[in-house]
Parts: structure tokens; sequence; C-alpha cells
């Protein structure tokens, strides 16, 4: 959805921690991302606090357009810089999660936390109910939210579609 809103020549440097647990299924569904669209990508990896600072300069030195942030904890902890980084280098960024475009960020896509905390209240009614727990399936997220700062778009001189607004499931003027 973040090439959507980029010119097309636009480098996208994407942001993964090679110690969580989502990275190799991130790395590879990054690669057939970019070759079926087509887009030159430049994956950094940070998998500490200090890793993270050094991708700071890295995203930098690679002259990306565009920054994607993978899923992980570390960086969930880190959004604040996260997103200050982005914003004071003019990188539009996708995120995984809500928070960091309620902080400033461009847009996210990914697991609806609502949808989680709902999820995770019926497993514990089912386990009061005397249902055990090693017993009880276990449920992926089905409902994804798509969240997108209209003022940071507009801070970075971006149009977002208006078919791509009518998707989101929250706009944040």
């Amino acid at each position: 959805m973040l090439l959507e809103i980029l010119p097309k020549p636009t480098v996208i440097a994407v942001l993964l921690d090679s110690k969580g647990p989502a990275f190799a299924a991130q790395l590879q569904n990054l690669d057939v991302a970019a070759h079926t669209l087509g887009r030159q990508t430049v994956v950094v990896k940070a998998a500490s606090d200090s890793e993270l600072d050094t991708a700071f300069t890295t995203i930098l030195q690679s002259a990306a357009g565009a920054l994607f942030v993978g899923s992980s904890a570390l960086f969930v902890g880190r959004r604040r810089d996260l997103v200050v980084f982005a914003a004071a280098h003019g990188l539009p960024a996708s995120y995984d999660g809500r928070d960091f475009v309620e902080l400033g960020g461009l847009m996210s896509y990914g697991s609806s936390a609502r949808d989680a905390y709902r999820r995770g209240g019926t497993y514990v009614g089912r386990i009061l109910k005397g249902e055990k727990p090693r017993e009880l399936p276990i449920e992926l997220s089905s409902k994804l939210d798509l969240v997108i700062n209209i003022a940071t778009a507009k801070a970075l001189g971006l149009d977002v579609p208006r078919h791509l607004l009518a998707q989101a499931t929250e706009v944040i003027e």
C-alpha cells in the first residue's frame, strides 16, 4: 500500500529484526513482493538498540526514498525514535501497527489489536468455563487495520489516492 503513494523509481529501505520470530517470513515475502512489483529494496537488519542506531545511518546512506518497518517488539519499543527519524529525513514510512501512525508515522497495515484483545477475552471465557488451554485451537488474526495519517502525508508532499483512503480503517487528520 505504501507503493501506491510513492513515485515509481523510489528505493525502499526495509528495516527487519533479524532475531525476531517473523524475520524469515518477512524476508521471503519481501523478496517476492519486490520482484513482482519491480521495486528495488535495501534490507537493513537490527536486533538490538545499538544495531537500530546503526541501522538509521545505513538507511540514510542507502539513499532510500521510503522506509518499511517490519514487525518487531524492538521496533514497537522504539516506535517514537523510528517515527521521529522518518520525519526528520522526509521518509514516507509504513509500519505494522497503528501506534506508529498515532505518533505521526505515515501509515500502518497490520493485525488489529482490538481484534486480538477480543479474541484473548474469548479464550479466557472458554478457560473459565472449563476448557483446557492446551485443547484450544491457535487462531491467527483475520482482521487487519489500515491507518493513514493525512497530516503526515501532506507534510511529506504526498497525495493519498481516494481508493486507499476508502479502504482505511482509520484516517488520522
